[in-house]
């Protein structure tokens, strides 16, 4: 009687057991089975170029995009201290003047302080609550302007930026040489990866033609483009990967870009069309102006880079109002063989030279997915967009890709603008010069003019 109660226990303890478990297993599937299904990303905003102490109406209207994640590009404050170096306006960071030593470090006290007044602004607060949100940086949250590899602050200011990010304490981020990360939403099928680059932690001198970013770092992103494939990646970088101004508009203004690295942009092209991963395209920030551009002549389908720069930097806030019909026409005299312009565009030029942040929206349920990958002004209006669908981001076949290159390479978005021909790749520096010789010679003429009245006026008093 004792070893058949005991085994009848045996028996009844088993069953408890085994049931347990599989309430647990469906528990744990059916939670996964939801988790998933709220995770697919519909809705992502970005942006970049973010002073603290300056208004930022923005906020509203990214709030109401009602984005599921949102994405910092960089400039995610101005943690850097300005000498008194004015031209046009206290904020001038393009121009031939960018790259005079106006710009020292702020202490660490200084950089959390301008993290913590960023952080309390009341839009970024609700946008905060109901999305996630993560990013990179770029020079002025770095900690110092135009910096890269030599800037001493880094490690500090890292700790920083991640802490602003609300990076978890355990985040491999916090212990890695750089703030490079991936994130992968939605289930299989809806999957999106975004891949955030950093620009500044490994980068040579602009101008050396080195690195960017740093063999760990590439060795990483090598990873992360040939491991399971998504529906879309999007790769996030804080300077510009398709279009190279500086090739145009030199020697007036230069800007970084990976243009002016191009061993290593074309080492990433290389890359994305190796990992023969599909659904790729780049977000970019710096410049303090909205952009759309494209490069068809890379991978094996084009590839977009939607630049938004930025939430209150801007090319036009940094002159007077009269001036800013002067700014857009010489943005649309500006050669680009890159930039998209269609219907969505505000100006002809297709760039946007105010307050802008950018957005992506997916159709899921179309056939084929498609995206709108939109530029927005602070009224959540578009000033430039342009609508893709999924199976244009598709490589092609060697073969037919080969013919479809040769056919397109003299098209506007496969001739690179450092292959221009030299009179169209410097005709606004041409037109600044001549129009400088003009006025000065026509000053010149004024001088003399007088100079000669003088005189005669000057023999004619002597003479009566």
């Amino acid at each position: 009687m004792g070893i058949d109660q005991s085994l009848w226990r045996s028996r009844w303890w088993n069953a408890v057991v085994f049931i347990g478990m599989v309430s647990v297993t469906v528990t744990v599937t059916s939670s996964d089975s939801h988790e998933k299904q709220e995770q697919v990303v519909s809705r992502i905003a970005f942006g970049s170029c973010s002073n603290q102490s300056a208004p930022q109406p923005i906020w509203d209207a990214v709030v109401d995009f009602r984005p599921q994640i949102f994405i910092w590009l960089g400039d995610n404050i101005y943690g850097d201290s300005k000498r008194p170096f004015k031209i046009f306006g206290r904020e001038r960071t393009v121009g031939p003047w960018k790259n005079v030593p106006r710009f020292v470090p702020s202490s660490e006290q200084e950089m959390k302080a301008r993290y913590e007044k960023a952080k309390s602004s009341p839009g970024y607060i609700r946008l905060h609550q109901n999305a996630k949100v993560i990013g990179t940086w770029d020079d002025h949250d770095y900690g110092l302007n135009d910096a890269g590899k030599e800037f001493q602050g880094k490690i500090t200011n890292q700790k920083l930026l991640l802490d602003f990010l609300d990076e978890p304490q355990d985040s491999p981020r916090r212990k890695q040489a750089g703030v490079y990360a991936s994130y992968t939403y939605g289930p299989v099928g809806r999957d999106i990866k975004i891949v955030l680059l950093d620009t500044r932690y490994h980068r040579d001198p602009v101008g050396s033609d080195g690195t960017i970013l740093g063999n760990s770092q590439w060795l990483w992103l090598e990873k992360e483009l040939k491991g399971p494939p998504t529906a879309i990646t999007i790769i996030g970088s804080s300077i510009q990967v398709i279009s190279n101004l500086s090739a145009t508009i030199h020697p007036l203004f230069a800007m970084e870009s990976w243009g002016r690295f191009p061993k290593e942009r074309d080492r990433l092209f290389k890359l994305i069309a190796d990992s023969k991963r599909a659904g790729v395209f780049f977000l970019s920030g710096d410049v303090h102006f909205g952009e759309i551009t494209r490069y068809d002549c890379a991978v094996g389908y084009p590839l977009y880079d939607v630049t938004s720069s930025g939430v209150t930097q801007s090319v036009e806030e940094v002159v007077p109002p009269f001036l800013r019909s002067f700014v857009r026409f010489v943005a649309l005299l500006t050669p680009s063989t890159m930039r998209v312009k269609g219907q969505h565009c505000r100006y002809k030029s297709c760039i946007y030279g105010q307050p802008n942040f950018g957005t992506i929206e997916i159709d899921w349920d179309s056939h084929p997915v498609t995206l709108k990958l939109k530029v927005r002004d602070k009224e959540s209006i578009t000033v430039t967009g342009v609508d893709v669908s999924l199976t244009e981001l598709q490589s092609s076949n060697s073969e037919s890709f080969d013919r479809e290159k040769a056919e397109h390479d003299n098209q506007k978005h496969c001739t690179l603008e450092v292959s221009l021909p030299w009179f169209v790749r410097y005709r606004l520096a041409i037109l600044f010069f001549c129009t400088l010789i003009v006025f000065l010679v026509a000053f010149l003429v004024l001088v003399y003019t007088c100079f000669r009245l003088f005189r005669l006026e000057g023999c004619k008093r002597k003479h009566d």
